[in-house]
């Protein structure tokens, strides 16, 4: 469902310079796989999510997601994806069946098919009980899981989720963990970024590690394990991350 071949992107440093904030990164996740990528701050998961869900525009390279090509069907790649950043807000005066009742809308969802979409969805985010109550009364909590919603009503069969747990309490973490299994389950190509090791373990069949750009390693946890010569995947991560060389900047 997502081919990801030697994505690169650059950009233009003060001094004329370039400066890669991903380099030729290659990954692939299959439909009912949840993908978690694991990286440090500034290791550029966030840059990759957001050239794959065709937010920003690869310097380099392509991917295929759902058999469209990144870079010669964006539309398609849009259609067939649902995206989570960890910016995206919503609007306050609306609920969260109507939020839905719109994005749906936007997809070409109408009449019994949307009133399906939108009641299933609100059911699978534990959404229900709150759904007529406006989103600026919502929880962070809450509001995170109408973001989700908003994300995969439409049902597509990609679904790209930029941290979908951070700065959630671990009840809220573990409802949002579920609906991501589910939605595995049912096929979807689940890939998502954390900072969270022991979420990854938990949810994730596959693997990457990134750093400094670069997908450092790939695989299920027992593959990375068995290349570091490690237990775990929190001795695999650093393992990993700390033999990384440095970034190399080049000049204009």
């Amino acid at each position: 469902m997502i081919e990801v071949r030697e994505l690169t992107k650059t950009y233009e440093d003060p001094d004329g310079g370039e400066v890669a904030a991903v380099t030729r990164a290659s990954l692939s996740c299959a439909a009912g796989e949840i993908y978690g990528l694991l990286g440090p701050n500034g290791a550029g998961k966030t840059t990759t999510l957001r050239c794959l869900a065709t937010v920003l525009a690869p310097t380099a390279g392509t991917a295929t997601i759902a058999g469209h090509d990144l870079i010669q069907e964006p539309e398609a790649v849009r259609r067939s994806i649902g995206f989570l950043s960890a910016s995206t807000g919503l609007y306050a005066r609306l609920t969260p069946r109507e939020t839905l009742r719109f994005f749906g809308s936007l997809y070409g969802l109408d009449g019994a098919q949307l009133d399906q979409r939108v009641e299933e969805t609100l059911k699978l985010f534990d959404v229900t009980e709150y759904a007529d109550r406006p989103n600026d009364r919502l929880s962070t909590g809450m509001k995170q899981r109408v973001s989700l919603a908003r994300a995969v009503v439409h049902d597509p069969p990609v679904l790209i989720l930029d941290e979908p747990t951070t700065g959630l309490d671990p009840i809220v973490s573990e409802t949002v963990e579920v609906a991501v299994v589910t939605l595995a389950r049912a096929g979807k190509c689940v890939l998502l970024s954390t900072h969270m090791l022991s979420q990854a373990e938990d949810i994730c069949n596959k693997i990457g590690v990134i750093g400094r750009g670069r997908v450092l390693g790939e695989g299920t946890i027992e593959e990375l394990c068995a290349r570091t010569g490690t237990q775990n995947i929190r001795q695999a991560f650093f393992a990993l991350v700390r033999n990384e060389p440095e970034a190399h900047t080049t000049s204009s």
